[in-house]
């Protein structure tokens, strides 16, 4: 028995059958139900499928940042020990990788090299070591040319994005300039932020098998595995039904394993070419030079308020980086939208165009980077206008989006902060350069978290086995944000199972299509086509029942009703239930504002001496819609805060103005925080439930933890010094000059 499910949002959900569960699974903080087999080194990534008469792959990149390739000596390695072949598919291989979401092929063509880095051929070997050193030693002929590579002599060069990206590229209202001339107070600042890496903990890796009938296999660590097989297959000029990837495990992507990266379609020329199973993994140092980073930016800030800190003035200029001919812009004005209300607004976004490496989403596109800026510049409004931080984000809370002045779906920023500030202790916060322990300067710092909330189109199929087990069968993966479980927890509360008795199969294209993860989206629009097709297969149980659904009970691997309990094993018999779920944005997408909101306060202690920065303690304090694991939801915003160290302290990654080449393009030196530099972290959830987002009432959570994180710290490390850095990142030789002398 088969049957399908679908939901538009198109209206409000006040109702949803997990209000009236009875399991009590949902909201609980279960463990990884995948968990044992990652810990036991059972879980397969994309690197370790056992695959008969595998050749091994290892990737080259370009030695030149702008300039046309000559020759490649073959000849010179194709002689060594257990070396196959050397494949240069000029006209095929990626440039660079694709954005997230996409379904065209990402630029193709790499003759023309136009970053350093740029994957331009894969040497072939019977183990990874023979392929390695042939790689290695692999000679390639260039004409160099001249190239585009420093930032600050370009910036009048400036150029608006060819298409908008989540946010229109300029949004103007009133007389900004007027404004800000008559405003009681006002600051006009700039703040910059480098370019950052995902630096996932697994590499990007790809293994393609071809078959007899030319249908493609990738087994491969990509987010969205149903729009990465579509521009797999445009890529390689095939149909889309002949290309299939499987990626159930994937060790972090953060944003870079959105779309298909250089590996992948290197390997699936390659094995066409050889006629044999490929393996290609990227190096450390080729996924710093050949994937994708988050761009650069220099972000002009203006806020000007009246003498009640009223703001009047909104002012927001974005410059950004990418390569020529890419539109993807870092839409840093997405949270500042809507984040405070303002009658003069002034949001725009530009481009520098760079012979650097592609930038593209990394996590928290936007918010992550724009909010750095936003949420210090309201730090220096407070300042400036003697007003409390707090307060001063409580007097221009807005009461709709300024922007297109819908109702807000739900709103606790004020809540968040307001619990946060009890918690945290902030009525002990004193005046900048007050507080000291010895030689160590003690600030607290505050910044608001907004993060837009998104619903993308998912299906999944439950099937109710004559064994009474349920599977649950999806094409959405599992980042290591917890979506195995997640799955499971909604499988199990609606049909009344033990956890125990729930399998979930993710990330193979082979099972229904998925928005896959990213942007947050992933739990609420995967969980609710899984709700979907539960409520379809409960309604198939009444039907048997021969009742209404709405006195239907499951419990405990029972049905219940009219005082009659039949296990759920016989009611589906031989051949099971079966329903699909699919869920779809509808006008609720517009006709309310929906996004996750959140306070982040973190304490530190800077050392006057040395300059040193130590984050002692933060807090965050979230709403995000109904959690569905709150485990799972607590470490999503534990990593986001951790995001958040990095960008305020640590993470620069440098490109060399004379060639735009990464300098720092490893874990030894491109530094992410590691166990030392992260403190004791909190995190609170306010209780929520967002009738207008799902029917689950969910919102995303993955990306809110890291807004305004980094903020937090960087108005700490005001209030310990009196001294205001507005370079990302906060390192000792940027503060150092500020502080009182010893």
């Amino acid at each position: 028995m088969s049957t399908t499910n679908a939901l538009t949002m198109d209206k409000p959900t006040p109702s949803s059958l997990l209000d009236t569960a009875t399991q009590g699974i949902i909201g609980k903080g279960i463990d990884r139900v995948e968990g044992p087999l990652k810990v036991s080194g059972s879980a397969t990534y994309a690197a370790e499928h056992a695959i008969d008469n595998l050749a091994y792959g290892v990737l080259v990149g370009s030695k030149v940042a702008r300039g046309k390739i000559v020759s490649v000596d073959a000849e010179g390695v194709l002689s060594l020990p257990g070396v196959i072949d050397v494949v240069t598919d000029f006209a095929t291989f990626a440039r660079n990788p694709q954005q997230g979401g996409e379904t065209e092929a990402p630029t193709q063509g790499v003759e023309d090299v136009h970053y350093f880095g740029e994957i331009v051929a894969i040497v072939l070997a019977e183990s990874f070591e023979a392929a390695r050193g042939a790689a290695q030693q692999l000679h390639i002929e260039y004409d160099e040319a001249e190239g585009r590579f420093d930032f600050e002599a370009l910036k009048s060069e400036a150029e608006k994005p060819g298409a908008e990206n989540q946010v229109p590229i300029h949004f103007s209202e009133g007389d900004i300039d007027a404004a800000m001339a008559d405003a009681a107070v006002a600051i006009d600042v700039t703040y910059t932020t480098p370019s950052q890496n995902s630096a996932a903990m697994e590499p990007h890796a790809s293994i393609a098998v071809w078959d007899d009938t030319g249908a493609l296999t990738l087994y491969g660590s990509y987010q969205m595995p149903t729009s990465d097989a579509q521009q797999l297959a445009k890529a390689l000029g095939l149909s889309q039904k002949k290309v299939r990837i499987v990626a159930p495990y994937i060790g972090g992507g953060f944003g870079s394993k959105l779309g298909i990266a250089p590996e992948s379609v290197a390997a699936a020329i390659a094995a066409r070419s050889l006629g044999r199973p490929v393996k290609a993994v990227m190096a450390r140092q080729q996924v710093f030079d050949a994937t994708v980073r988050r761009s650069n930016t220099e972000q002009r800030m203006r806020l000007g308020a009246d003498a009640n800190g009223k703001l009047v003035a909104l002012g927001h200029d974005i410059l950004t980086s990418n390569l020529p001919g890419e539109d993807y812009y870092e839409p840093c004005g997405i949270g500042t939208h809507f984040a405070y209300a303002a009658p003069n607004w002034h949001i725009d976004h530009d481009i520098v165009r760079l012979d650097w490496l592609l930038s593209g989403s990394m996590r928290a596109p936007g918010e992550a980077s724009g909010m750095l800026a936003l949420e210090c510049a309201m730090d220096e409004l407070a300042e400036a206008a003697g007003i409390d931080p707090i307060e001063l984000r409580r007097i221009n809370e807005p009461d709709s989006d300024p922007d297109t002045q819908a109702p807000f779906s739900t709103r606790q920023l004020l809540r968040c902060l307001d619990e946060g500030a009890g918690k945290f202790g902030w009525d002990k916060r004193g005046k900048a350069g007050t507080v000291r322990e010895g030689e160590w300067l003690i600030g607290l710092g505050v910044a608001a978290a907004v993060r837009g909330n998104m619903l993308q189109e998912s299906s999944a199929r439950v099937t109710l086995t004559a064994g009474g087990q349920a599977i649950v069968e999806s094409a959405m993966t599992d980042i290591g944000t917890g979506s195995y479980t997640i799955l499971a927890q909604i499988a199990a509360e609606l049909l009344g199972l033990p956890i125990e008795r729930v399998t979930v199969k993710l990330g193979d294209t082979d099972m229904p299509p998925a928005a896959g993860s990213g942007g947050s989206w992933g739990a609420a629009s995967s969980g609710s086509s899984v709700y979907l097709a539960c409520e379809a297969i409960r309604k198939q149980i009444a039907k048997a029942m021969k009742v209404d659904s709405e006195a239907l009970t499951l419990k405990d691997g029972e049905a219940i009703a009219d005082n009659r309990k039949v296990s759920l094993a016989s009611l589906a018999g031989d051949d099971g239930i079966v329903a699909t779920g699919t869920i779809a944005p509808g006008k609720q997408e517009k006709a309310t504002k929906q996004a996750s909101y959140g306070a982040h306060f973190a304490e530190v202690a800077l050392n006057a001496v040395t300059g040193e920065v130590r984050v002692r303690r933060m807090l965050g304090v979230f709403a995000a819609g109904r959690i569905l694991n709150e485990k799972t939801a607590r470490s999503q915003c534990l990593g986001g805060m951790t995001f958040g160290i990095g960008a305020a302290l640590t993470e620069d990654l440098i490109h060399d103005p004379r060639n735009g080449k990464l300098v720092n393009r490893d874990l030894g030196e491109y530094h992410v925080p590691v166990n030392a530099d992260v403190p004791q972290q909190e995190v609170v959830f306010l209780e929520e439930r967002d009738v207008h987002a799902n029917p689950i009432h969910a919102k995303g959570i993955g990306e809110l933890g890291i807004s305004g994180a980094g903020a937090a710290i960087a108005n700490a490390v005001y209030n310990a010094t009196g001294v205001r850095v507005r370079d990302y990142p906060l390192t000792l030789d940027k503060i150092l000059d500020g502080l009182p002398a010893v």
